[in-house]
């Protein structure tokens, strides 16, 4: 089985992508009009009176979708199909959509973020204080079942979500497990992606092969990532954006290079013509069974909506944290005040004037 720490922006990538206009070649053919069914001859038709419009087309769906947006991109762990195997939120990443559905935000919470998870009857969880990570998790649980339900954890994330952040509700959400990542990149041809600081795979070699597990850790030649714009192929986008170890921020670096990622994905998404539906369904069946499930509307009627949001008007930010601990143990992460200052202003609508007093929270 494959690392459980492999990342989820690829996967993520193609849910933002799916939401924010890929999908419109499906809802809407945007280079021409909707055509209109030709009048209908009927027997008592009189000449000289003109025969009774057809009626107008309906709207696409999604068309009544209004903005503010907010959206959950959740990845498991594993793949949620492994019966009694309870879903852990390994990546968790919010978009935030502004009213006139053009830009947005787009950031990540740490997994391992101490926060109050509230009492989830379904579940029979009393609540607590733990990692979000464990929202889905407990979450899952059906008292007396060996079963899991994801949905279920999906609840109780968005609700533990809500909680932390303010926002009171959660529009969609995807969620997203192993198969068919490299594929997907693959698929679109690879990514380009600004690399912007050196990286050493723990677990592959230059050539893509696996290094050797010796000891427990890796051994033998590691493919490097250097600054500077470059072209991934499927393999090396898994790679790079699952590093962790020995960078400098850890965790908090591999989420920027995951919302880097989305951006990249999302940019070659929609550069490469993808109003052909059979080149959107290539790329979808590459996905395969990673998406599990989706939350809220569809993702075409959610493509609907959003067909004028690009990347350039997506702002990646990062949220500085810390580890916390008690006598010694480590408990978790905590926002620090600037990264928890921007989640409080994004739920009370000031977040633009925010970013604009802390711009060191925005992704170069």
């Amino acid at each position: 089985m494959r690392n459980s720490k492999i990342t989820w922006s690829i996967v993520a990538g193609v849910a933002v992508a799916l939401v924010a206009g890929v999908g419109v070649a499906i809802a809407v053919n945007r280079g021409s009009a909707e055509p209109v069914a030709a009048p209908t001859a009927s027997s008592s038709a009189v000449p000289g009176v003109s025969s009774t419009p057809s009626a107008s087309p309906a709207p696409s769906p999604g068309a009544d979708i209004k903005g503010p947006l907010d959206l959950v991109l959740v990845g498991v762990d594993t793949r949620v199909s492994i019966p009694g195997w309870e879903p852990h939120a390994d990546t968790i990443m919010l978009l935030h959509v502004e009213a006139d559905l053009r830009s947005g935000y787009l950031y990540s919470l740490p997994r391992d973020l101490r926060v109050d998870i509230p009492a989830y009857k379904k579940a029979g969880f009393g609540g607590g204080k733990h990692k979000i990570t464990e929202a889905m998790s407990r979450g899952s649980r059906i008292p007396g079942s060996q079963k899991k339900s994801v949905e279920q954890g999906y609840e109780l994330l968005t609700k533990t979500l809500s909680a932390y952040t303010g926002i009171k509700t959660f529009q969609g959400g995807a969620i997203l497990n192993f198969g068919g990542l490299d594929k997907l990149v693959d698929q679109l041809g690879g990514i380009d992606m600004t690399i912007d600081q050196k990286v050493k795979s723990r677990h592959r070699k230059p050539d893509g092969s696996s290094r050797t597990l010796s000891g427990g850790d890796y051994i033998g030649p590691q493919a490097t990532y250097q600054p500077g714009v470059r072209h991934l192929v499927g393999w090396q986008a898994i790679d790079y954006a699952r590093q962790r170890y020995g960078l400098p921020n850890g965790d908090y670096d591999r989420q920027r290079h995951q919302r880097q990622m989305v951006e990249a994905i999302l940019t070659k998404a929609l550069s490469q013509g993808l109003s052909d539906p059979a080149r959107l369904g290539s790329v979808i069946s590459a996905l395969g069974e990673s998406l599990v499930y989706i939350g809220g509307r569809t993702p075409f009627e959610y493509a609907y909506a959003l067909r004028d949001l690009d990347p350039a008007r997506i702002t990646t930010v990062s949220l500085p944290g810390a580890g916390v601990g008690s006598g010694g143990g480590y408990l978790g992460e905590q926002l620090k005040e600037e990264g928890r200052g921007f989640v409080k202003a994004l739920a009370k609508g000031t977040h633009r004037q925010y970013l604009a007093a802390h711009p060191k929270l925005v992704d170069k």
